[in-house]
């Protein structure tokens, strides 16, 4: 797929959104500091926030619990959230090491069938000089969903099915969609978020 970038400056895509997009807050600043240690190149470091924001922060929607994450913050001091707050996690984290990042959305089924619905899913889009623009999906995997870090082939969590009326959105925006934010805010728990999500861009 050929992206759509809202901006050709990688640079527009580094900036913090506070309080969703932020590393200065102390449960972020911490990974980004271990993280920065750590790995040697931007390559590494990026693999190692999506594998945090993939594998250590859990789906609300597989674990059943209530809360909605909103910030990275959150969603690292909770230990879970849902896809839009697990792409918040690692916006923030390559944010605050200077890789930029941006947002990216499909409209899918809800529950797998064109009766249940559609809603947004949230994913991320990463730059690195040596291969450009590549999306990843730090959704969490599960049955039918296998999420990797790759900067060639894609693998997302979710295989789109136009024929099912779903939609992969080649947009990659500088900040979170506000219909978005605003659904999170709006929730009561991620039951209700689960219903609530817009539909499309």
């Amino acid at each position: 797929m050929k992206l759509k970038l809202e901006s050709d400056r990688p640079a527009d895509y580094l900036g913090a959104i506070p309080p969703v997009i932020e590393w200065a807050t102390p449960v972020v600043k911490e990974q980004v500091e271990r993280m920065m240690a750590s790995a040697p190149s931007d390559l590494e470091r990026a693999r190692l926030a999506f594998e945090l924001a993939r594998d250590q922060v859990a789906h609300s929607f597989d674990t059943g619990h209530g809360v909605v994450s909103i910030s990275a913050a959150d969603a690292l001091r909770n230990g879970e959230g849902i896809c839009f707050a697990k792409s918040h996690v690692l916006a923030s984290l390559l944010r605050g090491m200077g890789i930029p990042c941006g947002f990216c959305y499909q409209r899918v089924l809800r529950k797998g069938t064109v009766e249940s619905g559609y809603a947004l899913h949230g994913l991320n889009a990463v730059y690195l000089k040596d291969t450009g623009w590549f999306r990843v999906d730090p959704r969490g995997n599960k049955p039918g969903g296998d999420s990797r870090f790759t900067t060639d082939v894609e693998h997302l969590a979710y295989p789109i099915r136009p024929e099912l009326g779903e939609v992969d959105y080649p947009n990659v925006f500088i900040a979170p969609l506000p219909a978005v934010i605003q659904a999170m805010e709006d929730a009561k728990d991620c039951h209700e978020l689960f219903w609530s999500r817009p539909v499309q861009l």
